[in-house]
C-alpha cells in the first residue's frame, strides 16, 4: 500500500483488511464470523461493511500472499466443508499492518485538525 500521497483518508478496503489480519491473529478463522463481529463492532458508528467488501478484502489478502484458504470438515458434520483463513506469510501481514498504521495516523491528524479548526 503506497504512502498517503494524494489520499485524503484511509480506504475502506485497507481498513477491512487490517481487521481481517487481526481476526486471524486471534484465531477467528471464518469469514462469516469476521463479518458478524465487524458489523456488531462498528454498528454504533453507523458503519456496516457489506458481505462483498469483506470477502474482497479477504481475497486481496490471499492474492497478496498474506493469507491462505483451507477447507476442512465442519465439526459434527460428515460431509459439510467450511473455509478457514490462516496466515500464508505473517511477516507480510506485519508489514501491511505497519503501512496501514502510518495511513491511520495521517488520517487521524487530518480529522483532528478539522475538529479543532472548524468546531
Amino acid at each position: 500500500m503506497p504512502r498517503g500521497e494524494g489520499k485524503f483518508l484511509i480506504k475502506q478496503r485497507a481498513f477491512l483488511k487490517l481487521f481481517m489480519i487481526k481476526f486471524v491473529e486471534e484465531n477467528k478463522l471464518y469469514g462469516m464470523q469476521a463479518m458478524d463481529e465487524l458489523k456488531a463492532t462498528f454498528k454504533q458508528y453507523g458503519y456496516e461493511p457489506n458481505h462483498s467488501e469483506i470477502y474482497r478484502s479477504l481475497h486481496e489478502l490471499i492474492d497478496d500472499g498474506i493469507l491462505k484458504r483451507q477447507k476442512k470438515l465442519q465439526e459434527g458434520a460428515k460431509y459439510k466443508e467450511v473455509v478457514i483463513y490462516q496466515f500464508d506469510d505473517y511477516e507480510k501481514a506485519k508489514l501491511y499492518k505497519k503501512q496501514v498504521k502510518a495511513d491511520l495516523d495521517r488520517s487521524m491528524g487530518l480529522l483532528r485538525k478539522a475538529l479543532e479548526d472548524v468546531y
